[in-house]
């Protein structure tokens, strides 16, 4: 699979770099950096460390125009795509490490509910280098571009997002995707989520980038 980067022209339907917030970067990758390692992968929807640095603020302010923001993190170590997932709101992702995020558009989402995973594009990030990845951009855990050194990911997302769904009535075709507050997930068959019951929303390969790396 080619392994684009995020300076690439082919990262613009996906997101944007940010830039103009160093001190705030260089705050954020020091937390980051006593945040744990997990084997396989670990995300934390809020983290103290990461939540009380005056970053936080920064980031608020200049990513969501002022909103309430939740600064956690995604650790590990990963090759596999799994799932998609996305949010009515931007993602903003800050690594310590290189790490490579798998994306495809909302719009190559079927009227069954259903993509196709050959229309997924990977994109490395280097260390140190914000990036917003857009609300129609649909992503999940980074993958790891050294797999001695893993990675170390701040997830920042609008306040409550991934945290307990809320309870209603399936009515629109997204409803049966929806897993967790503002968290549509579309799972490969092969996936632990959809082994555990979620719906499953990928068609075609569960890719795996170890042999790209």
């Amino acid at each position: 699979m080619k392994i684009y980067s995020v300076f690439d022209p082919e990262f613009k339907p996906y997101g944007q770099i940010v830039t103009g917030l160093d001190a705030a970067v260089a705050q954020i990758l020091e937390g980051l950096e006593k945040t744990p390692l997990p084997e396989a992968v670990g995300y934390v929807p809020t983290d103290p460390i990461l939540q009380e640095l005056p970053a936080a603020v920064e980031i608020s302010d200049h990513c969501f125009g002022g909103m309430p923001v939740q600064l956690g993190w995604c650790n590990g170590h990963n090759t596999r795509l799994n799932c998609l997932e996305y949010h009515r709101d931007s993602e903003f992702n800050l690594g310590t490490e290189d790490f490579i995020l798998l994306l495809a558009r909302q719009e190559e989402i079927g009227g069954d509910m259903l993509l196709d995973t050959g229309c997924i594009k990977a994109f490395r990030v280097p260390k140190g280098v914000l990036v917003e990845v857009y609300a129609t951009t649909l992503h999940y855990a980074p993958c790891h571009c050294d797999p001695e050194k893993g990675f170390r990911v701040l997830v920042a997302l609008p306040w409550l997002t991934n945290t307990d769904k809320p309870v209603f009535a399936d009515v629109t075709r997204e409803d049966p995707y929806l897993t967790a507050r503002n968290k549509w997930l579309l799972p490969h068959p092969d996936s632990d989520e959809a082994k555990s019951g979620a719906k499953v929303g990928l068609t075609g390969e569960n890719l795996d980038i170890a042999g790209d790396l």
